[in-house]
């Protein structure tokens, strides 16, 4: 049974930093594409940032975050991560945690099976 925990959200200023967890059970980080994802209200889902197990494909960043966020894995930990600098009110959403144990490939575009709860981020300006 997969289990994604996600947990580090809050809020915080325009301009601060903020970083993000996300602890799996039940499956192996750096195994396949895991991936952060964020739905504002009113909003779809959209893609933050995503993360091969293939050094080939490595990670991919929506626009507006590319510069700014970091997404990366700790293996002995079991646990991907989102570090999140000059954050922007735009940015507020609740962002979950993804992992496709099927594949390592296409991460930013494929139809992730297993999702985390969310947690919550809110930037004031």
């Amino acid at each position: 049974q997969v289990q994604l925990v996600e947990s580090g959200g809050g809020s915080v200023q325009g301009g601060g930093s903020l970083r993000l967890s996300c602890a799996a059970s039940g499956y192996t980080v750096g195994t396949s594409c895991m991936g952060w994802f964020r739905q504002a209200p009113g909003k779809e889902r959209e893609g933050v940032a995503t993360i091969s197990s293939s050094s080939y494909e490595g990670t991919t960043y929506a626009a507006s975050v590319k510069g700014r966020f970091t997404i990366s894995q700790d293996n002995a930990k079991n646990t991907l991560y989102l570090q999140m600098n000059y954050l922007k009110p735009e940015d507020t959403a609740m962002y979950y945690c993804a992992a496709d144990p099927r594949s390592g490939r296409y991460c930013w575009t494929r139809p992730y099976n297993y999702w985390g709860q969310g947690t919550q981020v809110t930037v004031s300006s």
